[in-house]
């Protein structure tokens, strides 16, 4: 019994016993890896590169570039934490949408106004604008950049909140039918799936229209 025991520390089992290769293991596998990124983040950093690229495209300047990927990331974190059960969907409701794009609206207004002022009065009045029209274009423009936190708030929440609301309405309507509920699961999968692309969408939506309201300036 206490050679069957302690057998399994005998380096030499047999003529042909590679107990000893597993030293070699290191050398075998290789190099990078003990120094490359977990695949989770090589995928967030493929896509922030791939959007600060884009972001770049938009702006041609490189300082905004982590502000934009930053609330990208932002907004989709939150939007995917919504999709877990008992998770409060902080994205769906407008104060939280509200103020992401009041603060960052009131802060492109604030840098535009006071440091580039006449290309602010410039974007009022488009290229080629006849004379009689510039007033009313200058309203039509005013109130169009006035509605810009609104829209992009609306535009958030009202996306998150439409597919929460058919999945509950769904499961409220089938929770008293076992068989019926087990018969559309496949569609409350198909659900989820949406659901997250529209995490995904959305948070594209937002920061690429935030970025070319940012250009303007």
């Amino acid at each position: 019994m206490m050679m069957n025991l302690f057998s399994v520390f005998d380096p030499a089992t047999g003529s042909l016993s590679l107990n000893w290769m597993s030293m070699m293991l290191m050398l075998i596998i290789p190099t990078p890896y003990w120094y490359s990124n977990s695949k989770p983040l090589m995928i967030i950093m493929s896509i922030s590169f791939n959007l600060m690229k884009e972001v770049i495209m938009h702006i041609k300047k490189k300082e905004p570039t982590i502000m934009m990927v930053s609330l990208f990331m932002f907004i989709l974190m939150n939007n995917i934490m919504g999709l877990f059960p008992y998770v409060f969907t902080s994205s769906a409701h407008l104060v939280y949408s509200l103020t992401l794009a009041l603060s960052l609206w009131i802060s492109l207004m604030l840098y535009g106004w006071i440091n580039k002022t006449n290309s602010m009065f410039t974007h009022l009045v488009p290229v080629g604008t006849p004379s009689p029209l510039m007033p009313f274009m200058v309203m039509i423009e005013s109130i169009s950049n006035l509605i810009r936190p609104g829209s992009l708030a609306v535009r958030l929440s009202a996306n998150m909140i439409a597919g929460h609301l058919l999945m509950s309405l769904l499961g409220n309507n089938l929770i008293n039918n076992f068989s019926l509920l087990m018969l559309m699961m496949w569609l409350f999968m198909g659900l989820i799936m949406f659901e997250m692309a529209v995490a995904f969408i959305q948070s594209y939506v937002f920061m690429t229209l935030s970025t070319l309201y940012s250009s303007e300036i």
